[in-house]
């Protein structure tokens, strides 16, 4: 929605300030994956091991969004593209802060997640594809939503009644049937290091 007398104002401070007072470049690292590929668990390593290296790093969850920000969406395919678009503006806004965003996001069609790519500059999203087979998926089933889905207590399930529908071009693809999930968040820890986000030499 745009309004004609709603204008943008540029501030004085730019993102490049920023970046350079905290020594790394904002991105936003866009994990997706059926319900069950592990994208939790590897946010959450993530994150820490950031910290750790002295960088801020800010995690985004599926879950813990639905109590606050998207409190009032469903999970129909409308509702999953809001919700999406919601999160997709947040992380951006994170990310011109400098800070490295850590989006953790069944976010099923690829639709949404690439107009979530498309409202970032070249180099400032990077999605991550945590893979598992539904099967795999159904079997370690920590919430039991794959119970309940198989038999019919929830509709438009991921993976079930409702589609996944994988990335084609991820910058990051983690196999999570065969890769812990330390070794996973390691894995993204390299294309960062190698990208130049959590360095001072700053472009």
């Amino acid at each position: 929605m745009s309004d004609k007398n709603i204008t943008w104002h540029e501030g004085s401070v730019r993102r490049e300030d920023r970046q350079r007072l905290l020594g790394q470049r904002g991105v936003t690292i866009w994990l997706t994956g059926l319900s069950a590929a592990g994208k939790s668990t590897i946010a959450c390593i993530l994150e820490r091991a950031l910290l750790q290296r002295g960088k801020l790093a800010y995690r985004l969850d599926g879950d813990n969004i639905r109590h606050g920000l998207c409190s009032n969406l469903g999970f129909s395919a409308a509702d999953r593209t809001e919700n999406i678009r919601r999160v997709a503006e947040v992380a951006r806004l994170f990310s011109d802060a400098g800070v490295i965003v850590i989006a953790s996001f069944i976010s099923p069609y690829r639709a949404d997640r690439d107009a979530a790519r498309a409202g970032s500059a070249s180099g400032d999203f990077v999605e991550v594809h945590v893979k598992v087979s539904v099967e795999t998926a159904a079997k370690r089933d920590p919430k039991g939503l794959y119970k309940k889905a198989l038999a019919g207590q929830i509709k438009g399930f991921t993976g079930i009644d409702d589609p996944y529908e994988e990335p084609l071009q991820p910058e990051v693809v983690i196999e999570s049937e065969t890769c812990s999930a330390e070794a996973a968040a390691e894995q993204i820890l390299n294309y960062l290091e190698k990208g130049g986000y959590l360095g001072h030499e700053l472009h």
